[in-house]
């Protein structure tokens, strides 16, 4: 072999890497229809095979986009129901602060006016506890006055008056008292 390689190296002309004559070129011709033919028969061997493989392949990518988009418009469906119930619950929090405010404020009014009337009415007793005691204590007053006044009434009558002088006021008073019963 290596004797051939020396060989074709003398019969190239001087200069040159390698020399195109007619062999040269009926080589690459032969190559050339070599490379067709195994092109051609190739692609019919796997030009089917291939192409059905690259359709399945894109079918399966386009299905995972159409599955992706899908749950993608799904989950933007659950976003804006969500944030539709954050607000719905929002509205509804304050709703029920609003009604706790108002209710709260009409508890306040009617224990305040719970409050007014039962001080009233403590006011009022006390009052009028006040009047029956200014009334009781201006009674025993009165008694207790009157009380001490006839017993210096009688202490001065006893030491001013005399026993003839007694008897006489006596049956006077007896008189008049009998005299009032009489009239009733």
């Amino acid at each position: 072999m290596y004797n051939k390689i020396i060989f074709l190296a003398e019969s190239v002309p001087k200069g040159r890497v390698f020399a195109i004559d007619t062999q040269t070129l009926i080589s690459i011709g032969i190559q050339l229809l070599n490379g067709i033919i195994l092109a051609v028969a190739l692609g019919f061997i796997l030009y089917k095979p291939l192409k059905n493989f690259m359709q399945k392949r894109t079918e399966r990518i386009q299905s995972q986009i159409d599955d992706t988009d899908a749950k993608m418009a799904e989950a933007k469906e659950l976003m804006a129901e969500y944030n539709r119930k954050i607000d719905d619950i929002s509205k509804e929090r304050i709703e029920i602060l609003e009604d706790a405010r108002l209710k709260a404020d009409n508890e306040r009014k009617i224990i305040l006016e719970e409050a007014r009337q039962e001080a009233d009415e403590i006011k009022k007793r006390s009052l009028e506890s006040v009047l029956a005691d200014e009334k009781h204590l201006l009674e025993e007053t009165r008694l207790t006055i009157i009380e001490l006044a006839s017993l210096m009434a009688e202490k001065y009558i006893a030491q001013t008056i005399d026993q003839e002088t007694q008897n006489k006021i006596f049956n006077e008073t007896l008189a008049q008292m009998e005299g009032a019963k009489w009239q009733d």
